[in-house]
């Protein structure tokens, strides 16, 4: 989860996507890549379970990146930690990666919640 000043929703993002690796019993964990927050962000997201790590590098890209790079799973899966994705909804994202797809991308359809895109489910075969 990149994050820079989101001391408003991170906690509640981070409590989310535990919630769905506990509800799956899937073990994993939660990092937050912070971009250099000066309001809190950082112990707010380790309070709700994550792993923060610090991006020097200043901007979206170097959060993506730099959060990527320090994550240690199978499969990664990103969404902002500005609560507009439901990262208890995780179901589909990860059936679709299980299933050999070398990327999955979604898109945001309302308030709240995210879908993997069915017009763009990107394969190592068949990218978008």
């Amino acid at each position: 989860m990149p994050c820079l000043n989101e001391a408003e929703t991170v906690a509640t993002c981070v409590r989310k996507a535990r919630s769905f690796l506990e509800r799956t019993g899937i073990e994993g964990e939660v990092l937050v890549a912070d971009n250099g927050s000066s309001d809190g962000s950082q112990e707010l997201a380790r309070d709700a379970g994550a792993r923060v790590v610090q991006i020097a590098q200043r901007g979206y890209g170097s959060a993506l990146l730099g959060g990527i790079s320090a994550a240690g799973g199978r499969f990664v899966i990103m969404a902002d930690a500005d609560d507009s994705y439901d990262f208890s909804r995780l179901d589909l994202f990860l059936d679709s990666l299980r299933a050999g797809n070398a990327m999955v991308v979604g898109h945001v359809s309302g308030a709240g919640s995210a879908a993997p895109s069915r017009r763009c489910i990107a394969t190592s075969a068949t990218p978008c």
